[in-house]
């Protein structure tokens, strides 16, 4: 069981969404989060794991509460948004993380295949922020973070659907990036290679476990993201597999 530690809170006070919560990368931002001081609304589509995140959370003296959501359906997206406003009247940080992946030759990829990618991967992200922009601007200091991928740069055969949502995804937040640059909210992508979880086992098999980078590495990021303070800003976040080909 992942270690929650509550004793230095610097995100105390902080509300934030993170999609996909889950399991893999998602659950562990929302631990990472949680023990940093921040409540965290779960957003997925499976309650029994949402539940077992919270508990993990809640059991460690953090704070979370679950909201089922499915990022292909707009109304359970502002349903997500609308409990943020009416509990905690506030939105500090928005982790778009959900994402799903289909492997296979493009003869083979059905158009279903390509809308899902395209449905939860950037339509869902577009509309979430969209109807979160509102809250994230009331806030003092707010944060846009999205969970791309090595193939928001690159592409790779066999996951043209993917990759193209994910392109998209990258493409979106930079748009965004440039449409807030003067307002109290960063935006910001992140892009990692091979990640022990399980859509990275379904589509790149090939992977050993032992190479791959963990979920909590990845969460580290985010926290640093969101706690950094001073004028820098890093608007992209490139990390790989210390195992891969550097400069992806």
């Amino acid at each position: 069981m992942t270690e929650i530690k509550t004793d230095k809170k610097p995100l105390a006070g902080k509300v934030a969404i993170v999609t996909g919560a889950s399991r893999g990368v998602g659950k562990a931002i929302s631990i990472q989060l949680a023990q940093n001081g921040a409540t965290v609304l779960l957003a997925a589509t499976n309650p029994d794991k949402l539940q077992e995140t919270a508990q993990l959370i809640t059991s460690a003296g953090g704070t979370a509460e679950s909201i089922v959501t499915d990022l292909r359906d707009e109304t359970s997206i502002k349903r997500l948004v609308a409990a943020a406003a009416q509990r905690f009247g506030r939105l500090d940080i928005l982790v778009n993380n959900a994402g799903v992946a289909y492997a296979g030759p493009i003869e083979d990829t059905a158009t279903e295949q390509w809308d899902r990618c395209h449905s939860v991967n950037a339509r869902g992200a577009f509309i979430l922020c969209r109807e979160a922009l509102a809250l994230l601007k009331k806030a003092k200091k707010a944060y846009i973070i999205n969970i791309g991928s090595v193939v928001s740069v690159k592409g790779y055969p066999l996951q043209t659907a993917y990759t193209a949502s994910k392109h998209a995804l990258r493409g979106f937040t930079i748009a965004l990036a440039e449409e807030l640059k003067n307002t109290t909210i960063r935006v910001h992508i992140i892009c990692p290679g091979g990640v022990a979880t399980d859509m990275v086992g379904q589509t790149r098999p090939d992977l050993k476990q032992a190479d791959l980078m963990q979920p909590g590495e990845i969460a580290e990021l985010v926290v640093y993201l969101v706690t950094h303070e001073g004028n820098a800003v890093i608007d992209e976040v490139h990390i790989r597999r210390a195992g891969s080909g550097p400069w992806f």
